[in-house]
Order: structure tokens, then C-alpha cells, then sequence
């Protein structure tokens, strides 16, 4: 039919060039941002998962960077042991030779001296060995590492390498059985912590048993419970306890040695003392060597942890690539596509406008 009104090839015409300009549209944002999902309309399953899979990347990317710097702290914290290490070993030797009869009074008084100063060089490796303002030798505080982009952690107990801790007295006042806590103003523990307790000659605390290892947990500001062992502390299961004990009980912090090895506990200033000295130091080299042990294996497990995240992360942008990115064969095949297919539309378009004057030659005959 011959019209004038309605020119329905020219309203067909313009509708495909509206639609292959979208098209030609689409394929030109792709090919200028690299990306194939720049709203929400191009492909919205594909941007909800790609979505949370750059949240997944960006947690990956962060785990790497926590497990770096907790990396960084043991590393930290096992060089000063390293030292203090060094220097037992050079107290034992002062110890052994303080016992040889050949010695002259000046010889046990000079090494009487180095021994003191590897003392307070040990003591203030321990107070002042810092990572990021942090001491990382005299607390003995555990330190939570996150080393998951799901929030996983890894626990390290860094030890207390000061070398004196003193008792302190908890009178029964102090013990609440009914919930199993101590309660001590200015403690100084801190969750992990490994103390010695001692009924002072009175009644003991019923559930504790004396000269028994216990292991700090659950602090609450001046509260704490105590555990049975490290792994009891760390999941949080307390030690019960039903009676108060007494006045002179005591609980001493005990250090990475074992013991005190400070001036006032050990000296090679005579024969017999050395020979104290030397199972004191015997005991402090073995729990150095299990502290650096343990750190050396929290090492290789946080070297591991950055080598799976790295890998996790690899594949993980790939997957998200495959769904994010352009793919730019395709899409300068589809551009060149529409351009070709906007340039024959206007040409149609124009032979449809061009239709209606038909009808004048109709009128004209």
C-alpha cells in the first residue's frame, strides 16, 4: 500500500539503528575501559559474581600483606633471641672455666665481670627488642596473626626472655572459686602465660597443685583463670577450682630459661657457684633453643601461608577475568559489525524517506 501518513520502513529503519547504536555503543565502552561488565545491565549474574570475587582478591591481597609483617616480627623477635642465645653460650663457657682449680683470684674476678655484663646485655635485648613499637621479648604475650582473607589466624606465643621474674603473693582474698579467677590489680600477665604456683607452706588452692606449671587464660582486666596447658589456655578450657588457699601463696611468670638467670640468682665468682650456674644456663639454652624452634616452625608455616594466598590469588583474578574483563577479538569484531551495519541503515533510511514521493507521481499522471 502507498502511503503518505505512515512511513513504516523509515520507522522500521530508524528502530534498527536505535538498536545497533546500543549494540556499537556497548562494544565501544568494552573496547575503551578493557572491561566487559561496565553496568549493571550488560550482565548482571556475571557482575554479582565478579563482585565477590574482587572482595575475595582484595582479602587475598590483604592476607598477604599480614603475613608479611607477622613475618617480618618473628623474624624480628628470633634474631634477639639469636643473640641472647649466643651470649649463654658464652656464659656457660665463663662457667665451666670459673671451676678449673688453675684459676687466680684476678681470673675469676674478670670473669666474674663478663658474666655480669652478658647479664644486663641479655636484660636489655629482652626490654628493648621492639617490632613497630611493639616489645616483642619481655611480655611473653601471644600474638594473632590474620593470615586468611576469611578472617583465619595463626597464634604465636613470642616467650619472655627478661631475666628475673618475681613471685607475687595472692592471699586467699584474691582467689574467687565460684568462678575460678584470680584477681590482682596491675598483674602484669598476659593470655599463654606460663606460672609456677606455690602454697607458700599454707593450704593449697583445691584444683591446684604446688610447684605446678599453669598456664595463663580468659583475662579480664584484673581477672584471670589458669589453665592446664597452652592449648587449654588458648581454647579457653580453665582449671576449676573449689577452696581459697591461704595468705602466702604465690605465682611466678616463668621465663623462656626456666628460671632466673639475673645477678642475684647465678655468678661464676667461685668454684661452686659456677657449677650452679652451669645447670641454670643448661636449662636456659634448652628452653632458648625450644623457643627458637618454635618460632622457626611458625616461620615456615607463615612462608607457606604467603606461597598458598599468592597462588589463591593468581586464580582467582584469572576466574575473575574470564568474567570481568573484555575480550577484545570478539569486540572489534562486533563494532566493526555495527558500523557497518549503522552505515547501510542510514542508507535505507534515506531510500524509505525517499518512498512517500511515489505517490506524487501517481498524482501527477
Amino acid at each position: 500500500m502507498l502511503g503518505v501518513n505512515t512511513n513504516v520502513n523509515s520507522q522500521v529503519a530508524i528502530n534498527a539503528l536505535a538498536q545497533n547504536e546500543q549494540r556499537m555503543s556497548t562494544a565501544m565502552n568494552r573496547l575503551s575501559t578493557g572491561v566487559r561488565i561496565n553496568s549493571a545491565s550488560d550482565d548482571p549474574a556475571g557482575l554479582k559474581v565478579a563482585s565477590r570475587m574482587t572482595a575475595q582478591i582484595n582479602g587475598l591481597e590483604q592476607a598477604v600483606t599480614n603475613a608479611t609483617h607477622a613475618i617480618s616480627m618473628v623474624e624480628t623477635t628470633e634474631g634477639g633471641i639469636r643473640e641472647i642465645s649466643n651470649m649463654l653460650h658464652r656464659m656457660r663457657e665463663l662457667a665451666v672455666a670459673a671451676q678449673n682449680g688453675t684459676n687466680h683470684a684476678k681470673d675469676i674476678e674478670a670473669m666474674q665481670a663478663e658474666f655480669e655484663q652478658l647479664q644486663d646485655e641479655i636484660e636489655r635485648i629482652a626490654d628493648n627488642t621492639q617490632y613497630n613499637g611493639i616489645n616483642v621479648l619481655n611480655s611473653g604475650a601471644d600474638r594473632t596473626f590474620a593470615i586468611g582473607a576469611l578472617g583465619e589466624s595463626l597464634r604465636v606465643n613470642l616467650f619472655d626472655f627478661q631475666t628475673k621474674n618475681a613471685a607475687v603473693t595472692y592471699a586467699a582474698a584474691d582467689v574467687t572459686n565460684g568462678s575460678d579467677k584470680f584477681t590482682k590489680a596491675d598483674h602484669g600477665f598476659s593470655n599463654g602465660d606460663a606460672v609456677v604456683y606455690n602454697h607458700g607452706g599454707g593450704t593449697a588452692v583445691t584444683g591446684l597443685t604446688d610447684g605446678t606449671t599453669y598456664y595463663v587464660t580468659e583475662i579480664s582486666g584484673n581477672d584471670f583463670k589458669l589453665a592446664t596447658s597452652y592449648d587449654n589456655a588458648v581454647a579457653g578450657t580453665v582449671q576449676a577450682i573449689t577452696g581459697d588457699g591461704n595468705d602466702a601463696q604465690t605465682l611466678t611468670k616463668v621465663s623462656a630459661y626456666g628460671g632466673n638467670i639475673d645477678k642475684t640468682t647465678i655468678s661464676v665468682n667461685s668454684s661452686t657457684n659456677a657449677a650452679a650456674a652451669l645447670t641454670v644456663i643448661d636449662k636456659a639454652i634448652a628452653g632458648t633453643d625450644g623457643s627458637r624452634a618454635s618460632l622457626g616452625a611458625a616461620l615456615n608455616r607463615l612462608n607457606y601461608a604467603v606461597s598458598s594466598l599468592g597462588n589463591t590469588k593468581v586464580n582467582a583474578e584469572a576466574s575473575r577475568s574470564r568474567i570481568l574483563d573484555t575480550d577484545y577479538g570478539a569486540e572489534t569484531a562486533e563494532l566493526a559489525r555495527t558500523q557497518i551495519i549503522a552505515q547501510a541503515g542510514v542508507a535505507m533510511l534515506a531510500q524509505a524517506n525517499m518512498k512517500p514521493q511515489s505517490v506524487l507521481a501517481l498524482l501527477k499522471g
